[in-house]
């Protein structure tokens, strides 16, 4: 019975090749099986679907009346099996690289229409990391769909040629060349779409090839190409379209060409599957789900972060999350190196009337990163392993004039490097500066070997003389062609090189354009990705600002992660489920226009741990917030009971009056950059606990430090109530360019509180408990009592030895820092975060330049 199920269940499938699951059903009824038989064969199938629907990874939130007609490739295959050929022979391996290929792809492919389907419009998103690998995924998902029946396949591949022609390579090389009989194409390499005769010819039912389209997402092509689409209609009506948006952010959401083109070019296809992929998916996660525009409204895909990559954490850090330890959050790798801001003018200019007289400097930090490069390059060709490319981007503007002027000072380096090389003088330096880098990440981490100064010697003349200056850019004929062979290549540019370009063996940027939203920073990071055999060896040089920007970037997107992954738990859907997004004083979610659909998100602190990690280090802002600490602490003493324990520079007073607290409250200064430290969303919120629930009507007041007496001396909140000051180092480097305090020198310390710190009012071994635990606990002992506890941070609080991350603080008084704990009540009462505009009069900004979307097209 078991060998005729078998037999049978062939058949099914075979059948649903050209039917839907219903209809398949039907047939197997038509065929004269017997129920049982029909019944196992379809038990079969579901049991095949669940697992599909249950994969762990990649996390899906999908419309619930979905469903699976796709559980994976078959024996007979043609497109997905060539691609699994061709990665094997590139250097994949099974497990985990291509079995994760295969589970990924085959989800997407599920959530697809049946192809048989007699009309679908299916919207979805499929959220990646930047560089990496997104483009391999979708060109897995296209080979299954045509494996399935799919014919269409049209892919918008950014706004500029080379990702065009990025593009439309790697697919000819992977779907084409495999099975040339298979496919036609509309594009090639060297031009986009240009109308061809007999449009319907390639549609026919007598025809079985899939037609391949890769286009930029300019108004003039995709005009052209939604007319000739429409010359051929009334013979589409059995041509099932796959539309792939590779970075389906940019230029799709909310603008006034290129939107209504996509649209049109969809409605004019009967049967359409548009797929954004993207890795900065702020724009289209506020696309309004009811305005008929482009919502993923059929299903959000989340992909795994791929096992080597190289991320914004990796490089950045970020701050910890609720319910997370901060202190098993990692601040990154020693990566970064400073540009001060004297720097800018002299490699970018500062006003647009400036721009045509500009002549760039080679200032000290940049003249470092292009040595840098040229010594970690010699280091990788001792190491032999890895992509055998290197590449330097140097990234301070988008104006064209700007790139072409900085060959001549880079050439002059190059040459004044090469000729001084023999010097015993320059060996030196350069040895020095080599074992200082090379020291701040351990290659050992990483899996590879330290490199020495003498070994690397040996290639580094040969680097130099290799190494090409290219400026890539819209005027300029110069390209990054890694097609003929190993280049060493430092590569000028703006918009070219910032969106989808894969720049192959990127080590070292040079970045100081400073951008206006998320999406467009992080999708200027071109050094995220894969780093085989170099990953201790990548730097990069920026300003402290873009620094701090891209840690509150890599906090935003492992926070828009988690949300994805929790909906998906929740039984969402992509309609009944809105991302968070935090928000930052000095940058916009995504551009003005996408954000026009965007609300005020709810938020409750019911559970969750708030704290101070930003202050400024002026004197007279720190003391109003000293004189905010000693202010509570009286009035602690007068209405709570008072548990000292000065030896453990612990004090803890209980049942203090809410009021005291909001007094505190009112009068602490929080920096502007907390964006959860508002004292007015606290407040509101703590008098809308204690109206409706009750709750919250009283609170513990801790102060945490060290014991009485300890080497940092004390400090006093109140007559006989002091403990020792602790110390809270900021995030810095030992390179930063200037160390003064005063009213706009931000000090960033990353974390405040400890685990234990969270449980300083309650009874037990607390410290062993978890963040579970504490929360368990503090339901179970103190379930409507919020705790503050405060923090007297010494000013100069200098960083322990080995901690090349952190600076000292040194600023102009001690500094008190805030943590608030609120208990986890069962019904919470949230509150509306107040919109956060962004204040852009103090940023020289320079917005993605779009003029390419409405460029004229040859043809």
């Amino acid at each position: 019975m078991s060998d005729e199920i078998d037999a049978k269940y062939e058949v099914f499938r075979d059948l649903l090749e050209t039917r839907t699951p219903e209809e398949a059903v039907k047939s197997l009824e038509v065929l004269g099986l017997q129920d049982e038989v029909i019944q196992r064969i379809i038990e079969r199938h579901e049991q095949r679907v669940i697992e599909i629907r249950e994969m762990d990874e990649p996390r899906v939130v999908y419309k619930d009346n979905r469903y699976t007609w796709y559980t994976g490739p078959r024996a007979g295959d043609k497109c997905w099996p060539a691609i699994v050929e061709q990665l094997v022979a590139s250097g994949w391996k099974q497990d985990p690289a291509i079995d994760s290929l295969d589970a990924a792809s085959t989800r997407v492919v599920s959530l697809l229409s049946h192809p048989k389907e007699r009309a679908f419009s299916t919207r979805g998103l499929v959220v990646g990391y930047v560089q990496s690998g997104k483009t391999t995924n979708f060109t897995a998902v296209m080979a299954k769909a045509a494996d399935r029946g799919y014919k269409l396949f049209i892919v918008l591949a950014g706004i500029h040629n080379g990702l065009r022609r990025q593009t439309q390579a790697r697919l000819v090389q992977q779907l084409i060349e495999p099975n040339p009989t298979r496919w036609a194409q509309l594009t090639d390499m060297d031009k986009d779409f240009v109308p061809t005769a007999n449009a319907a010819s390639y549609f026919g039912k007598s025809n079985r090839t899939h037609v391949l389209c890769v286009v930029k997402k300019n108004a003039t092509v995709l005009r052209k190409f939604a007319d000739w689409l429409r010359s051929a209609s009334e013979y589409l009506g059995d041509c099932p379209a796959l539309v792939i948006d590779d970075e389906a952010d940019q230029a799709t959401v909310a603008t006034k060409t290129i939107n209504p083109l996509i649209k049109d070019v969809l409605g004019i296809l009967p049967k359409s599957a548009y797929v954004g992929y993207t890795a900065s998916p702020f724009a289209n996660l506020l696309i309004d789900p009811s305005s008929g525009d482009l919502y993923p409204s059929d299903f959000i895909v989340n992909l795994p972060k791929p096992v080597g990559h190289f991320g914004t954490e990796v490089v950045f850090g970020r701050y910890a999350l609720d319910g997370e330890d901060p202190e098993n959050v990692d601040d990154g790798y020693d990566m970064i190196r400073t540009v001060p801001k004297s720097d800018i003018e002299c490699v970018r200019p500062l006003k647009r009337v400036d721009v045509e007289m500009f002549e760039p400097e080679l200032t000290p930090t940049l003249s470092a990163a292009v040595e840098y490069f040229w010594l970690s390059t010699a280091a990788r060709r001792v190491r032999g392993t890895g992509v055998k490319h290197s590449t330097m981007l140097i990234h301070t503007s988008v104006n064209t004039v700007v790139h072409n002027r900085f060959r001549k000072p880079l050439e002059d380096l190059r040459h004044d490097v090469r000729a001084g090389l023999p010097s015993a003088d320059v060996q030196r330096r350069l040895r020095s500066f080599w074992d200082s880098e090379s020291s701040k990440v351990s290659a050992s981490e990483f899996g590879e070997r330290a490199i020495s100064f003498d070994e690397l010697l040996v290639e580094l003349p040969g680097v130099i003389d290799e190494c090409k200056i290219i400026m890539d850019n819209s005027s300029s004929e110069d390209r990054l062609d890694y097609e003929s062979g190993p280049v060493v290549a430092i590569a000028v540019g703006g918009n070219t090189l910032s969106r989808g370009l894969t720049l192959e063996g990127l080590s070292v940027s040079y970045f100081v354009r400073a951008v206006s939203a998320y999406d467009t920073l992080l999708q200027m990071g071109r050094w995220f990705g894969y780093r085989d055999g170099y990953a201790d060896l990548p730097r990069i040089w920026m300003t402290d600002e873009l620094r701090g920007w891209f840690r509150h970037l890599s906090t935003v997107e492992t926070e828009m992660r988690r949300d994805i992954d929790l909906y998906m738990t929740e039984d969402k859907d992509p309609l009944t489920f809105a991302v968070r997004v935090r928000t930052h004083p000095a940058l916009r979610v995504t551009a003005a226009a996408k954000m026009k659909d965007a609300v005020r998100a709810l938020s409750a602190y019911g559970g969750q741990r708030v704290q101070t990690r930003y202050f400024r280090r002026d004197k007279e802002w720190l003391e109003v917030n000293q004189n905010a600490a000693k202010n509570l602490v009286a009035q602690a003493k007068i209405s709570g009971t008072h548990e000292p324990d000065a030896k453990r520079g612990r004090h803890v007073f209980r049942a203090v009056p809410s009021e005291h607290v909001i007094d505190f409250l009112r009068a602490y200064q929080f920096h502007e950059n907390s964006q959860e430290c508002d004292s007015d969303l606290l407040i509101r919120y703590i008098e809308r606990r204690r109206k409706e629930a009750g709750s919250l009507a009283t609170w513990n007041v801790a102060l945490v430090g060290n014991p009485v007496d300890s080497e940092l001396g004390n400090f006093e909140f109140a007559p006989d109530v002091q403990v020792g000051r602790i110390v809270r180092a900021r995030l810095g480097s030992d390179d930063e360019g200037t160390d003064e305090a005063g009213e706009n020198a931000v000090a960033d310390i990353k974390t405040l509180m400890s685990r234990r710190d969270a449980a300083v009012d309650l009874s037990g071994e607390t410290g062993k408990f978890n963040e579970l635990r504490i929360k368990q606990e503090r339901l179970r002992q103190l379930p409507n009592t919020g705790l503050v506890v405060l923090y007297p941070i010494d000013s100069v609080s200098k960083p322990a030895a080995g901690r090349t991350q952190r600076k000292a603080l040194n600023a102009e008084a001690d500094v008190i820092g805030v943590g608030l704990v609120f208990p986890q009540p069962g019904i919470d009462s949230p509150i509306e975060w107040n919109y956060v505009s962004a204040d852009l009069s103090g940023i020289d900004i320079e917005e993605e330049n779009f003029e390419a979307l409405n460029a004229e097209e040859p043809g």
